[in-house]
């Protein structure tokens, strides 16, 4: 069962703990500090001050996390934002692109130059830039799903 902070949740603290293994497997280095206490580092990553979202691998990828930032810039809170495909995040015109950046980040592990125009619940749209986008993997390399952090937006008018 979901709590009302996500990152106790212990489904999402599992989660946590294979986007960072899987962060420092493709990209090569840490996301947030490392620790032991898997919760602490559930809550770092939820408590950032940069954005982190992830999906599944369903046909069309549902959203699976979203730390604070990511929900404020969304203006969505986690429930919302975790039942939503995760090309909903991008206007129709820019999902093309969006679905191409998911296969070079499939194709290659990762991908740390991704810059595009996003848009929130309520209509607003940002510009991310320096975005990378990783696979997400389980303790047996399985992709389950891809992860995306960033910390530079621009709000667009």
């Amino acid at each position: 069962m979901l709590t009302d902070i996500p990152w106790q949740d212990q489904s999402r603290i599992i989660h946590t703990r294979r986007m960072l293994d899987s962060f420092r497997r493709f990209v090569g280095s840490e996301l947030i500090p490392r620790e032991s206490n898997p919760e602490n580092e559930a809550r770092t990553l939820f408590e950032a001050a940069f954005v982190v979202v992830s999906h599944g691998i369903q046909e069309d990828p549902i959203l699976n996390y979203g730390n604070r930032m990511a929900l404020a810039l969304w203006e969505m809170d986690f429930a919302t934002l975790t039942s939503i495909p995760s090309r909903l995040t991008a206007e129709p015109m820019h999902r093309d692109e969006r679905a191409l950046l998911m296969a070079r980040a499939d194709r290659d592990g990762y991908v740390d130059d991704y810059r595009g125009v996003r848009i929130s619940n309520s209509g607003k749209r940002f510009l991310i830039e320096q975005a990378i986008v990783w696979n997400v993997v389980d303790n047996e390399g399985q992709r389950v799903g891809q992860a995306a952090t960033f910390s530079h937006w621009t709000p667009l008018g």
